[in-house]
């Protein structure tokens, strides 16, 4: 069963579509080339109809007990949908497809510098970014280049980076059911993770207690190891991490925090989406730890 009702299917086979949205249960609009557009209305009830059918073979429900799901479809497709009340003006969905493929670095920057320093990043690599700006995008393409012979264990909330690498093994988050059970978390696959041999260490994004562990596994020698986190500026992001871990560890001092960060996270480099669409490369920071965490600006777009 596909993903899209079929009067949006067409939009799927547009390989620049990337986000199909439902505004209203009606209303549609996509992202293509980096730019929404405005498409057809739906008839009446049709987005309503279709995500029921497609969410209950998952076991998963949208209902007023259930008003929002975020899920994987069988295609790859990611869906989140929020229906009424908590709609106000009625279902919203939001499509992102899934695309098989990367991109070449060079897309991300004209700089040949800021290419080769997420390339072959000082330490570990933090990507950071506003929401689309392509954050995911970049570590797939960074990861075309890792040699075949290293181990990957990718960590996802929900399966969306396109790997090609043969030595990769992909472990996806899972909600806990309606009845609250089955939960499993990034933080449990992070600790799955360390006992399954990896090189390096990829999570999709980091948001929550799982960044404790992740700098924790960062630190014990899987250099290399990359993930993503929602940020104004490479700075902001590093600031996010310590807050998160501050979370998870509350008897953590700040500056212990500051120091595990530090070491954990060698470069950190920060995406824009400009507003023809395109996804570049803003600035990247080195990160170095002593007694005082030091940032150093190595590439800035602007500069």
């Amino acid at each position: 069963m596909t993903a899209l009702p079929e009067s949006l299917r067409h939009l799927a086979l547009d390989p620049l579509v990337t986000d199909i949205l439902v505004n209203n249960g009606v209303e549609v609009w996509y992202e293509r080339s980096g730019r929404l557009v405005r498409g057809p209305d739906l008839a009446t009830g049709v987005v309503e109809s279709h995500m029921e059918r497609v969410l209950s073979p998952l076991g998963r429900r949208l209902d007023r007990l259930s008003p929002i799901v975020d899920a994987r479809l069988a295609d790859g497709t990611r869906v989140c949908a929020i229906i009424s009340p908590v709609a106000v003006a009625g279902t919203c969905v939001a499509f992102r497809l899934f695309r098989d493929h990367t991109h070449p670095l060079r897309t991300f920057s004209a700089s040949a510098r800021a290419i080769e320093l997420v390339r072959r990043p000082h330490g570990n690599l933090l990507v950071t970014g506003a929401t689309g700006s392509g954050k995911t995008s970049l570590i797939a393409s960074v990861l075309d280049d890792v040699a075949s012979d290293e181990r990957l264990v990718v960590i996802e909330d929900t399966h969306e980076l396109p790997i090609r690498h043969h030595n990769a093994v992909r472990l996806e988050a899972r909600p806990p059911s309606a009845e609250g059970r089955g939960a499993v978390s990034l933080d449990d696959l992070l600790r799955a993770a360390l006992r399954l041999r990896p090189d390096r260490i990829i999570v999709g994004e980091v948001r929550g207690s799982e960044a404790l562990t992740l700098v924790q596994s960062m630190n014990t020698g899987h250099v290399g190891s990359m993930s993503t986190v929602h940020a104004n500026s490479a700075i902001d992001g590093l600031e996010r991490i310590d807050l998160l871990v501050s979370q998870a560890a509350p008897s953590w001092k700040a500056d212990d925090i500051k120091r595990t960060v530090s070491a954990a996270i060698g470069t950190v480099a920060h995406l824009v989406k400009t507003a023809d669409g395109r996804r570049l490369i803003d600035h990247v920071i080195h990160v170095r730890h002593s007694d005082r965490r030091h940032i150093e600006t190595v590439h800035r777009a602007t500069a």
